[in-house]
C-alpha cells in the first residue's frame, strides 16, 4: 500500500513541477510558447485558470497522501519497535550479553572484599 502513496505522491510531485514551471505571474510563460494552440482553443484567461486551479488539487493532493500515508505503516508491530525482528537479531541486539564468572579463573587471585562499613 506504501508503494501506491509513494507513486502517487512522485507522480504529483512531478504534474505540480510542471504547472509551476508553465505559468508565469506576468502573464507570458510557456503557454505562450507552446505554439499558441492553447490559446487558440480556450484562451489565455481560461488557460491561466486551469493552471492555477491544477496546481492547488495537486497541492492539496499532495498533502493528503502525505498525511494518511502512515496511517498504512506496519500495523501488528509492537509498540516502540523500530526495527525488524530480523535485523534487531542480526545487530545482535537479541544475544545475551556475557557475564563475568562467578568464581575466578585457576591461576588468578580474587579482588579482596571491601572493608565493612565503607
Amino acid at each position: 500500500m506504501l508503494i501506491i502513496f509513494g507513486i502517487l505522491i512522485i507522480l504529483a510531485c512531478v504534474l505540480l513541477g510542471f504547472f509551476v514551471l508553465i505559468q508565469n505571474p506576468k502573464g507570458g510563460g510557456l503557454s505562450g510558447a507552446l505554439g499558441g494552440v492553447g490559446n487558440q482553443v480556450i484562451g489565455v484567461r481560461q488557460t491561466t485558470d486551469v493552471l492555477e486551479k491544477g496546481t492547488w488539487i495537486l497541492a492539496v493532493l499532495i498533502a493528503v497522501l502525505c498525511l494518511t500515508a502512515p496511517f498504512f505503516i506496519g500495523k501488528g508491530g509492537k509498540a516502540g519497535q523500530t526495527l525488524a525482528p530480523s535485523a534487531v537479531e542480526k545487530a545482535g541486539a537479541g544475544a545475551p550479553m556475557p557475564q563475568a564468572p562467578a568464581t575466578p579463573l585457576p591461576g588468578t587471585t580474587p579482588a579482596p572484599a571491601p572493608a565493612p562499613g565503607k
